[in-house]
């Protein structure tokens, strides 16, 4: 069973045991996937891969969300928003750990021989083909800035 029909299974079940949060999420989660099918020129079939890269983009906006809200004044909103983030991530690869992430970017930036801002892009597409999902993009462009400056 793919990512897709288990998101769907687990749906089913969320709708059985009235986890109205649950239900919610997923059937954006759901729609999101559909779209994204649709999209384009032409209708595909997204795979695993794919699919996860939406459910990033829907954990992301509901992480934007939730700091909009917490800035507004708005904190039951915002737990809302962080409470199906938490229902997201259950479908998402496990985020690395910060020293382990440093280790990564240490290694990949030695390794390429990259030292310098002008070596940014090119290090920032090897550090991001080595951590494939596992980490927050703005967290690893700062850490090889940092490493590169």
């Amino acid at each position: 069973m793919g990512l897709l029909g288990q998101i769907r299974a687990d749906l089913t079940a969320a709708m059985k045991a009235k986890d109205k949060l649950t239900v919610s999420t997923l059937r954006s989660v759901v729609a999101a996937v559909q779209e994204a099918e649709v999209a384009g020129a032409e209708a595909t079939t997204l795979d695993d891969q794919q699919i996860e890269k939406v459910i990033a983009a829907q954990a992301k906006r509901r992480v934007e969300a939730a700091e909009a809200f917490e800035q507004g004044d708005r904190a039951e909103k915002a737990a809302d928003e962080r409470a199906e983030l938490l229902v997201l991530e259950q479908y998402l690869p496990k985020q690395l750990s910060e020293n382990a992430l440093v280790e990564i970017v240490e290694r990949v930036l030695a390794e390429g021989d990259y030292s310098t801002m002008t070596d940014m892009g090119q290090a920032m597409k090897a550090v991001n083909a080595e951590v494939a999902g596992r980490a927050e993009g703005r967290v690893i462009a700062d850490l090889v800035k940092s490493r590169l400056s």
